[in-house]
């Protein structure tokens, strides 16, 4: 039986129909799905500041991302759930669960050596991959979870790096230097570092005169600068975040307190812009041996713009997180996957290298990147300087300060 021929109009009609039902599908499925990934600070306590900080390096890190797509995928775009710690390890473990419930395939955090501790353990339960951006107590990559890369160097790393260079100082200045006084908060890192110091400023001829720790928040440390005067060491080594550093030092200027010099290893405001502004004449002439990017590499000089042009003080914690998210993207555009075990084989096979911090490609050994170093710096001239090594030299070192 034939079918009635149907008129020329009715057919267009129904072809561009047709043709419309199936383009749609098509455009929409061209579309490549968000990778969810999770960015974890304490933005409310006692460390909101970093944590905020923290959280404007990541979410500058993924507009730039985002901007280009990961290639990898296709040009998908990274879709961000923002977690707070609320400046303790348990918050960070429960933000974790929720990161894990929602899909995550990544997470990067937690800026705090304690809160870095509990949130590594708990996203290795799930095969969670988690880049470390800050936290610098070594136990968080020793502990042999495969989820858990850091970026940046560790506090043993630092600490060495610290000692090699004072006594190396010291020496060329005549060895005026000979005891030492620690000041250090009492969580994981300061604790940390301190004992770190103890066990390696002897071996330089460095007497560890006193260990003072103090809690976290403090907010008078009259009595302990009391104590330094007693004391009367030459140089004062202070390891604090930042709220608490800024305090010592301001005491320590108030009660006229002048060692021979403040070196700091990891110190929160010693190689801080916040700190130098607020409180330039407590800032003159403090050594820092601390995360810091490459000053002759011009990518941070232009992020540091963007920073500042937002109103932002331009730390180490925003540089360090930026390129620790920087570092989670590459992983993503190498693994071609936004499954959790691949995007750890990518991390764990990482060769990146497009990132102004002074440490050449990554290359991680048991989750730690080999080739990160701090760089040591001092307030020379109302401004941020490096010292140390000479390849990132901008100043000369001034040392002592004090005669």
């Amino acid at each position: 039986m034939s079918t009635p021929r149907q008129p020329r109009r009715h057919f267009l009609q129904h072809s561009a129909a047709a043709a419309t039902a199936l383009a749609f599908p098509l455009v929409g499925g061209a579309q490549p799905k968000p990778v969810k990934v999770g960015i974890l600070h304490p933005v409310t306590g006692a460390l909101a500041f970093s944590g905020a900080q923290c959280r404007a390096g990541a979410l500058m890190a993924i507009e730039d991302i985002n901007k280009a797509g990961i290639k990898g995928l296709g040009g998908a775009k990274l879709d961000v759930m923002l977690g707070d710690a609320q400046s303790a390890p348990q918050a960070g473990a429960a933000e974790i669960e929720k990161m894990n419930e929602a899909g995550c395939s990544a997470v990067v955090g937690a800026f705090a050596s304690a809160i870095c501790l509990a949130t590594t353990q708990a996203a290795a339960k799930h095969g969670l991959p988690h880049v470390v951006d800050v936290g610098v107590a070594d136990q968080i990559v020793e502990r042999g979870l495969k989820n858990t890369f850091r970026f940046g160097p560790g506090y043993r790393t630092c600490a060495q790096v610290a000692v090699n260079n004072l006594g190396v100082l010291n020496t060329v200045a005549g060895k005026p230097a000979k005891t030492v006084m620690i000041i250090h908060e009492e969580s994981l890192f300061g604790t940390g570092t301190a004992n770190l110091l103890k066990e390696k400023l002897p071996t330089f001829g460095f007497e560890v005169a006193e260990i003072i720790k103090h809690a976290n928040p403090t907010r008078d440390f009259n009595n302990i600068v009391l104590r330094m005067k007693s004391v009367n060491p030459d140089i004062v080594i202070p390891a604090n975040y930042f709220n608490e550093y800024a305090l010592l030092v301001r005491t320590m200027q108030q009660q006229k307190v002048v060692p021979k010099a403040i070196y700091s290893v990891l110190g929160g405001a010693a190689s801080s812009y916040k700190f130098l502004k607020e409180f330039p004449d407590a800032a003159n002439g403090i050594i820092d041996c601390n995360h810091w990017f490459n000053p002759k590499d011009a990518r941070s000089a232009a992020l540091r713009k963007r920073v500042e042009a937002k109103g932002l003080f331009y730390t180490y914690e925003i540089f360090n997180t930026y390129t620790a998210v920087r570092l989670l993207a590459d992983a993503i555009d190498k693994a071609k996957s936004a499954d959790r075990a691949a995007i750890t084989a990518a991390l764990a096979a990482s060769t990146f290298s497009d990132h102004f911090m002074p440490y050449g490609p990554t290359k991680f050994v048991n989750g730690q990147n080999e080739g990160a170093q701090p760089l040591m710096t001092q307030v020379i001239k109302g401004d941020i300087r490096v010292i140390v090594p000479r390849e990132y030299r901008e100043a000369d070192p001034i040392f002592p300060l004090k005669a």
